[in-house]
C-alpha cells in the first residue's frame, strides 16, 4: 500500500503519514486491550474517559491506543464483535473527519458505533445518517449496548416518529436516522414560533452511512416543506389529446431526454382537438399550453415500472440510485398531478412551499461531517469540492480472491440480452448462487420472466416488493439462488455464502462463490463497484461480469454520436481492445456530465441557501429575544401605548408570533419567484445574457427587499390586528399558518434519458 501514497494523496485521499501513524495506533491498542480485557466493566468506562483531555476549552482523545482499546474490548462484551485492526483504523480515520472506504462486508455498522460513541464521549452530539428508516431502526437497536455501556444514550427517528419521540431521540448524545427525516425535521423546526415546539437540539457531528449516495448522488434533492393547496392536472380532455400523439411525427425529444417539445403538426393536432385557434395565443400560453407541457412530460419522458410504480392507487417514485420506492418523494406539483392524471388516479394536493433546503445544504449546518461507504474513492473530486472531505482508504481484513471479468461487450441490446440469460442459465446449473443487478423495475421483472420461462426459479427484489429486501438479500448466496435485483446501494444486508445461516458455505465455495452479473454499465464506474462488492465479502470467492452493448444508455449518452468501428461474431460479442476503451470513455463522459451539472446546481442552489442563513439568524433573533417587541413598539409607538396594560411576556409573544408570520411568508414568496426564475432562467441565454449570473442579479436583488418587506407588513398587522391577554388574532385578520404541513423531496434527475426505451422493453431478453 505504501508505494501508492502518491496515487491517494493526487486523488484526495489522506496521506501515508496519517495511515502509517493509525497502524501504528492500532497496534499498540491491541496490546492495550490485553491488559483492559482484565477489568471489570466499570474500569474499562474508567480507562475510556481516562484517555481524555481539555484542550482549549474542548474535549479530545489523548491516549488513543487506550482509548480504541476500551471501545474494542467493550464492543466485544457488549455486541459479541471484536473489531479487527483494519475497523480500528476505520475508527481512527473517521473521528479524524475523513470518508473512509470499506469494501462490503467489513463491518462498516460496527466502526460506525465505535466512532459515534467516541465521538459523544468527547461531548459532541452525534447524528448517524443513514439512507432509510429499517437501517436506522435496526442499527440503533443492535448497537444499543455498546453505546449505553459508556453512560450514554442512543436514539432513532423514522418517518412514523411522534413529535414527542423525535424530541426524545434527538434529546439523545446519538441518534440514528434517515437523511430525509432529520432534514425534514429541520425544516418543521424553522417554522417553529416557540422554542419549545422544536424537536432537534444542535449537532456537532454527522456520521454519514452510504457517504457517497447520500453526498454526491442526492447531494442536491430539494427537501420540500409545504403548507397545503389544490394540486393543478392537466384539464379536461388534454391527457386524452396529448397520449395519441406520436413521437417524431407530433413531438421530439432532446438529446439527453429532459424535455419533449411539440412539433408545429403536434400543435396543430392539439389545437383542432381542443377547438382553440392557437396554443400561443395570449389567453392559452400561461394556462392551455402548460398544461400540453405537463401531459407530455408525462407521457413521454416518464414511464411506469421505470420512473415509478403505481401501488395502492397511488404513484410511488423509484429511487434509481437504490432501486427502491422513494418515500415521500415527488416529482414538482405540475408533474406529479400530469402523471397522476396520466394514469386516471385521483389528483393529489399541491402545496405552497414554505421552506427548502438540499441535503448539501443540510450537511453544511453540522460543524464535522464523516461518513462511510464501499466505493469513496471514485466520488473523491465531488467530496473534496463541495465538502471539503478526504477520503481514506481502509484495507481489507481479509485479501480479495474474488475474480473481476472483463466485460462482455455486444453489438446490440438484443444479443447482449441473449447472452446474460445463457450465462445466469449455465452458473445456475453449476449451483452457483447467481445476483443480477439490472437498471429498472421493468428490467428486472422482464428478465425474472424469462428465467422462469427456462425453469430457473428466481427472487426479484425492485421497488414493487422492496419491504422483503432484507430476507430476499440474506438468502441471496444459497446453493443454485438466482436474485434480480435493481441497485444494491445501501441495501445495508450482507450477502452471505450458503444462505443467512451460512449452512452451505463450503458448498458455494467449492464452486466458486457468488457470482455478481451487471444488465450494463451504470454511469458512474462507482455505481459498478457498488454491485460488484457484493461479492468477495471476507476473503470468500466470487465473481463478477458485466455486460455491455454499444446501443446501451450510459454508451450512448457518453458517445455523443461517436460511432466506433466493430466486428462483432457471429453472437454479437465484440472483442477488440479499442471498443473496450471506447466504452470505458463514454462513461467517463457521463461521470464528467454528472460533476458538471451538479457544480452548476450547487451555484443556483448556494445563494438561497445562504439567504436562508441570513433569514435563520433573523428568526433567531426574533425567537430568543424581545426584538419583535421592541422594533414594532418603536414603529408604531402608538398602537404600543395602547397596549400598554397588557402583561410585558404577553406582548413579547404576540410581536414574535406577527414577527415571524410575516418573515416566513415573505421567504415563502422569495422561493416562488426565485422557483419561477429558474424554469424560466434559459431563455435569458438568447439574450445573451449567462443565466446563472442573471438568477443571482434578481435573487440579490428581491432578497435586499424582503427583510424590509416583512417589517413593514408586520407593522401594519400589529396596528390593525386584536392583540389582548390570549395573545395576537392573527387568524381575524385572515393571517393564519397552514393547518396541515407535509413533507417530500423532489425529484428531477438531471441525466434521466428513457427516450423511447421504453417501447423495447417487451422483448428485450427474447
Amino acid at each position: 500500500m505504501a508505494a501508492f501514497d502518491w496515487f491517494w494523496r493526487a486523488m484526495g485521499a489522506s496521506g501515508g503519514r496519517d495511515r502509517r501513524r493509525g497502524r501504528a495506533t492500532v497496534g499498540k491498542a491491541g496490546e492495550r486491550a490485553r491488559d483492559i480485557e482484565a477489568l471489570d466493566d466499570a474500569a474499562v468506562v474508567t480507562a475510556a474517559r481516562d484517555s481524555l483531555r481539555e484542550r482549549g476549552g474542548e474535549t479530545v482523545v489523548a491516549d488513543e491506543p487506550t482509548f480504541l482499546a476500551a471501545l474494542g474490548v467493550a464492543a466485544g462484551r457488549t455486541v459479541g464483535l471484536r473489531p479487527f485492526p483494519v475497523q480500528a483504523q476505520a475508527v481512527l480515520r473517521l473521528v479524524a473527519g475523513d470518508v473512509i472506504q470499506m469494501a462490503t462486508g467489513e463491518g462498516k455498522t460496527l466502526v460506525g458505533a465505535m466512532a459515534a460513541t467516541g465521538f459523544a464521549l468527547t461531548g459532541k452530539r452525534v447524528h448517524v445518517i443513514t439512507v432509510n428508516d429499517y437501517l436506522a431502526g435496526r442499527d440503533a437497536e443492535w448497537m444499543r449496548p455498546l453505546v449505553e455501556f459508556f453512560g450514554l444514550t442512543v436514539g432513532s427517528v423514522g418517518e412514523d416518529a411522534t413529535a414527542e419521540e423525535r424530541r426524545a431521540a434527538y434529546a439523545c448524545d446519538i441518534v440514528y436516522g434517515p437523511v430525509n427525516e432529520i432534514g425534514f425535521d429541520l425544516l418543521r423546526d424553522r417554522q417553529v414560533t416557540d422554542r419549545a415546539e422544536e424537536v432537534q437540539a444542535a449537532p456537532d457531528v454527522a456520521l454519514v452511512d452510504e457517504a457517497d449516495s447520500v453526498l454526491v448522488d442526492e447531494a442536491l434533492v430539494p427537501l420540500v416543506l409545504a403548507g397545503a393547496a389544490p394540486g393543478t392536472a392537466p384539464a379536461g380532455r388534454i391527457t386524452e389529446v396529448v397520449r395519441r400523439l406520436r413521437a417524431e411525427r407530433d413531438y421530439t425529444v432532446d438529446a439527453d431526454g429532459r424535455t419533449a417539445f411539440l412539433t408545429d403538426e403536434g400543435a396543430g393536432r392539439v389545437e383542432r382537438a381542443l377547438g382553440i385557434d392557437s396554443l400561443y395565443d395570449d389567453e392559452h400560453v400561461g394556462s392551455t399550453l402548460v398544461q400540453v407541457n405537463l401531459a407530455l412530460h408525462a407521457e413521454a419522458l416518464l414511464h411506469r415500472d421505470v420512473d415509478y410504480i403505481v401501488r395502492d392507487g397511488k404513484i410511488r417514485l423509484v429511487d434509481a440510485s437504490r432501486g427502491r420506492v422513494a418515500d415521500l418523494q415527488r416529482w414538482p406539483d405540475g408533474i406529479q398531478a400530469a402523471v397522476e392524471a396520466k394514469e386516471g388516479l385521483d389528483v393529489t394536493e399541491g402545496g405552497r412551499i414554505l421552506d427548502t433546503m438540499t441535503i448539501q445544504a443540510l450537511m453544511g449546518r453540522y460543524p464535522m461531517v464523516c461518513g462511510m461507504t464501499g466505493t469513496a474513492v471514485e466520488a473523491t473530486d465531488q467530496l473534496r469540492q463541495f465538502y471539503g472531505l478526504g477520503v481514506s482508504v481502509i484495507p481489507r481484513n481479509r485479501e480479495l480472491t474474488r475474480f473481476d471479468e472483463a466485460d462482455r461487450i455486444y453489438a446490440t441490446a438484443a444479443e447482449k440480452n441473449r447472452a446474460i440469460v445463457e450465462e445466469i442459465a449455465l452458473l445456475h446449473g453449476e449451483g452457483r448462487p447467481v445476483l443480477v443487478g439490472t437498471h429498472d423495475v421493468a428490467e428486472s421483472e422482464q428478465l425474472a420472466e424469462v428465467l422462469r420461462e427456462r425453469g430457473i426459479e428466481v427472487n426479484v427484489l425492485n421497488a414493487k416488493n422492496d419491504a422483503e429486501e432484507a430476507g430476499i438479500i440474506a438468502e441471496a448466496g444459497d446453493l443454485g439462488r438466482v436474485t434480480v435485483s435493481t441497485q444494491m446501494a445501501g441495501r445495508g444486508t450482507d450477502i452471505r455464502l450458503g444462505g443467512a445461516d451460512e449452512g452451505d458455505h463450503d458448498a458455494v465455495v467449492d464452486r466458486g462463490g457468488l457470482a455478481v452479473l451487471g444488465t450494463s454499465r451504470h454511469k458512474t464506474a462507482r455505481l459498478d463497484n457498488q454491485l460488484r462488492g457484493r461479492a468477495g465479502r471476507q476473503g470468500d470467492p466470487g465473481l463478477t461480469l458485466f455486460f455491455v452493448a454499444l446501443d446501451d444508455e450510459v454508451v450512448a449518452a457518453g458517445g455523443a454520436g461517436e460511432k466506433v468501428v466493430a466486428h462483432p461474431g457471429e453472437d454479437g460479442r465484440i472483442g477488440e481492445k479499442r471498443v473496450r476503451e471506447f466504452v470505458e470513455h463514454c462513461q467517463r463522459v457521463t461521470e464528467g456530465q454528472l460533476l458538471e451539472i451538479h457544480a452548476q446546481t450547487w451555484r443556483y442552489n448556494k445563494l438561497l441557501s445562504d439567504q436562508r442563513e441570513i433569514i435563520d439568524g433573523r428568526r433567531d433573533r426574533l425567537l430568543d429575544t424581545d426584538q419583535a417587541w421592541r422594533e414594532l413598539a418603536e414603529r408604531a409607538p402608538e398602537r404600543a401605548a395602547e397596549l400598554a396594560d397588557l402583561d410585558e411576556d404577553t406582548l413579547v409573544a404576540a410581536a414574535r408570533e406577527i414577527m415571524l408570520y410575516h418573515l416566513d411568508d415573505a421567504w415563502a414568496e422569495h422561493l416562488a419567484l426565485m422557483d419561477d426564475v429558474r424554469e424560466s432562467i434559459h431563455l435569458r441565454a438568447i439574450a445573451r445574457e449567462t443565466p446563472l449570473d442573471e438568477y443571482h442579479r434578481i435573487a440579490v436583488r428581491e432578497f435586499k427587499d424582503l427583510a424590509q418587506r416583512a417589517v413593514d407588513e408586520a407593522v401594519t398587522t400589529f396596528r390593525e390586528v386584536t392583540v389582548d391577554a390570549e395573545g395576537a388574532h392573527l387568524a381575524d385578520g385572515g393571517l393564519v399558518r397552514p393547518s396541515a404541513t407535509w413533507t417530500y423531496m423532489v425529484s428531477d434527475n438531471p441525466l434521466s434519458s428513457h427516450g423511447s426505451v421504453i417501447g423495447s422493453i417487451g422483448n428485450i431478453f427474447r
